[in-house]
């Protein structure tokens, strides 16, 4: 009884008073979780060759994991209030790795999509609540510890692929995607030793009647028009990353690795203008720059099929990934927007949304290159960002 005493003490001396080891605890899940999260796409061209399917099928097991991620976001919105972030953040990064650990007993494609599945699960569980947890517990210096997640998941989105795929030409893609389910079980000790417990919501509120209330207050064109362009955004960039390393490998003949060096160069991209497009938003207006970056990324897209070289396709794969700080921009617009008093799960609603119709971009870049299409399918995505340009032009500069 004594040691059992003892051990409950230090735990509960672990999981308070310790912001830095939470931060330290959340940022290496969000590292993890979008880091393997592209790891799939990355490794894509050799599991389509082991289980003999198609790029419209390769498409679907991406668009599976995107999918369960989507409908897990409105869910997780409102249970946060319901259970607190300790035990989904935990559960988040518990299914996330026994999903990973699937794909090593995973013979047939069906079960192979079964544990994208509950990888998706997982992730779908640890985004919203991330969120939650740092805003509530660094309240003055949420912006920084926003950024050093946000920063750590951009390395992991970097440098993961790039590893995995490394590791798939030695040992094979289910090592490269099983052996890093020892890492978020890992994650999920420190998040249950971090996280302090919180009081739970016992207002009796239920959720069809949070869902009337963002029905109710979802009328603003302005979110409207933000949350077309970020479809279109995300619909573009989930079905370029899907198939990119695809595409190098089958259309420019470059070797897997170098594909995936490729893939991580766009993240690199990305990393770079997420880094600046956020001061020049608070100069000139969302807006603007939302539809500078449309504009600038639709670009690439367009060009990549005539690009040659591994140059020239880096510095292509770079500039397509300037479309990723669309996202903390658009994001930031839509929850500003949005009623005070639906916010929360006006916010998990239009997730679930914008992600689930996401998730079809890879399903349908893959039955175009199945008909050989797939100069056609990147024509396709530039028209698409295009017209996200268009939304965001139209897009009404928010109030003060």
């Amino acid at each position: 009884m004594a040691v059992t005493d003892s051990v409950r003490r230090t735990v509960a001396d672990l999981r308070t008073g310790h912001p830095a080891r939470l931060l330290g605890a959340v940022a290496a899940g969000w590292f993890l979780v979008l880091g393997m999260r592209f790891v799939i796409p990355a490794i894509l061209p050799t599991i389509s060759d082991e289980f003999g399917v198609s790029n419209a099928a390769a498409g679907l097991a991406v668009t599976v994991l995107w999918l369960t991620y989507a409908v897990m976001q409105f869910p997780t919105g409102a249970l946060i209030d319901r259970v607190g972030e300790r035990t989904l953040l935990v559960a988040g990064a518990a299914l996330s790795g026994t999903g990973l650990l699937a794909y090593f007993v995973s013979p047939t494609f069906a079960l192979f999509l079964l544990a994208t599945a509950a990888f998706g699960l997982g992730t779908g569980l640890y985004g919203p609540t991330r969120g939650t947890v740092l805003s509530r517990t660094f309240d003055a210096r949420e912006g920084t510890a926003f950024g050093a997640v946000m920063a750590a998941g951009s390395v992991g989105a970097a440098a993961l692929p790039f590893l995995a795929a490394a590791v798939t030409i030695r040992y094979g893609w289910r090592v490269a995607l099983a052996g890093a389910a020892p890492l978020f079980f890992v994650v999920a000790v420190a998040l249950w030793l971090s996280i302090s417990d919180r009081p739970t919501a016992t207002d009796g509120r239920h959720l069809l009647t949070d869902l009337r209330s963002v029905v109710a207050g979802i009328r603003h064109r302005g979110l409207l028009l933000a949350v077309v362009g970020a479809t279109l955004m995300l619909f573009a960039f989930q079905a370029v990353t899907a198939f990119l390393t695809t595409y190098l490998v089958t259309v420019k003949t470059l070797d897997q690795s170098t594909a995936g060096a490729l893939l991580s160069v766009l993240f690199v991209g990305g990393a770079v203008s997420q880094s600046v497009t956020g001061r020049l938003a608070d100069r000139y207006g969302s807006p603007s720059v939302l539809t500078a970056v449309a504009l600038v990324s639709a670009v690439p897209l367009a060009l990549l099929p005539r690009l040659e070289g591994e140059v020239a396709l880096a510095a292509g794969a770079a500039l397509v990934g300037i479309r990723m700080s669309a996202g903390p921009l658009s994001n930031a617009y839509i929850v500003d927007t949005l009623p005070d008093s639906v916010e929360g799960t006006g916010w998990g609603l239009l997730r679930t949304c914008f992600f689930a119709i996401g998730s079809l971009g890879s399903t349908v870049v893959g039955v175009l290159a199945d008909r050989s299409l797939f100069d056609t399918a990147f024509y396709l995505l530039a028209a698409l960002t295009l017209a996200a340009a268009v939304v965001y032009f139209l897009l009404p500069k928010r109030d003060g």
